[in-house]
């Protein structure tokens, strides 16, 4: 693994925001180019296939992301020093998904070498996918083709998860009429607003998931009036919901609109909840390795996936997105074993 140690570094030294992940991709393409790994490129996501490849085959999608979020104010090291202090390698998407994106790649290079695989692999190194953009894996659904699973490579200590929560924002309007706040006029839009959001509040999804519990629904701005003495005659509010594997979000958002009086309009549908089977070979493989299963409240590149996918990756989700951001070498180390563990000989055709 020390050639993909030394890799992450060079990913931790190399700027990756969201929308501007060209230099990390070229490390990635780089490093397929060195191993004589034909790949394809579309905006700043790479991809490549195993030199085995048989059509007919079930394929397997082996996927993490290049881009980083921007690091927070309170680091005491650098973001971008990619230190290495025994074991602990501190830098910006180290976990968050450097150690899962090598990984993964020193994964695919072991099976590239293999021939008579049961089945075919991909190796996607996506961009955007901190901000679930249109240009990061999105794009890519097409361009690959069929693929039966996805292994998305996300910090997870190494434990399947093998469902997770979709996303999506509510803007919602109440609307009232403007008036004199000292006299008994207009119709308050903040009140009838109030009065939504204790529906919102109070209101409970019928359907309740084994692994993701329940949606749940959470108001996380407001906004209403223009100076002390005037009545508002509108009032904004933001929903922040997340859906389980029993409600597509246009169904959650239909049932949102039906109960409140408020105006509902949604940003986005297209964050779904995703997963897998529990009974799926993959996940009965891991639980043969000794892996637990669990639902993730957290989205990933999994939301745009139309097939099958389950989250397992190095590190913890607990340090993504934080100040001193670290991986440890060895959890890299147990992850290569894991991945390898769960892949071979892995017999889709019965999932």
């Amino acid at each position: 693994m020390k050639e993909y140690i030394d890799l992450l570094r060079k990913l931790i030294q190399t700027q990756s925001f969201s929308k501007e992940e060209e230099p990390a991709a070229g490390l990635i393409r780089a490093t397929l180019t060195a191993k004589g790994i034909a790949f394809q490129t579309k905006n700043n996501n790479t991809w490549a296939r195993n030199h085995s490849w048989k059509e007919g085959l079930p394929v397997i999608l082996l996927n993490s992301h290049v881009d980083t979020v921007r690091p927070a104010k309170n680091w005491t090291k650098d973001p971008f020093g990619a230190e290495l202090d025994g074991d602990c390698l501190y830098g910006l998407g180290s976990n968050d998904a450097g150690a899962s994106l090598v990984t993964l790649l020193a994964v695919f290079v072991h099976f590239n070498e293999q021939e008579n695989l049961p089945f075919n692999l991909i190796y996607a190194a996506s961009a955007e996918e901190e901000i679930s953009g249109p240009n990061g894996m999105a794009s890519l659904i097409e361009e690959l083709g069929q693929v039966d699973l996805a292994i998305v490579g996300e910090p997870t200590q190494m434990q399947m998860a093998i469902a997770e929560k979709g996303l999506m924002v509510l803007d919602c309007t109440a609307f009232g009429k403007a008036g004199h706040a000292a006299r008994n006029e207009g119709v308050n839009a903040l009140y009838k607003a109030l009065d939504d959001i204790r529906l919102l509040r109070d209101y409970r999804f019928e359907k309740v998931s084994e692994v993701l519990g329940e949606v749940k629904l959470s108001v996380t701005q407001i906004n209403a009036g223009s100076q002390h003495n005037v009545v508002p005659d509108q009032c904004s509010f933001v929903i922040d919901v997340r859906t389980n594997e029993h409600y597509s979000n246009q169904e959650t958002f239909e049932l949102v609109d039906q109960l409140i009086e408020s105006e509902v309009k949604a940003r986005s549908f297209r964050l779904n909840s995703s997963g897998i089977a529990v009974d799926h070979p993959l996940v009965r493989r891991g639980q043969e390795l000794g892996l637990t299963y669990y639902g993730s409240p957290t989205t990933s590149d999994q939301a745009v996936m139309p097939f099958q996918s389950i989250k397992i990756g190095p590190g913890d989700s607990a340090r993504s997105h934080t100040a001193d951001e670290y991986i440890l070498v060895s959890e890299m180390e147990e992850g290569f074993r894991i991945y390898q563990a769960l892949l071979d000989g892995l017999d889709l055709s019965k999932a």
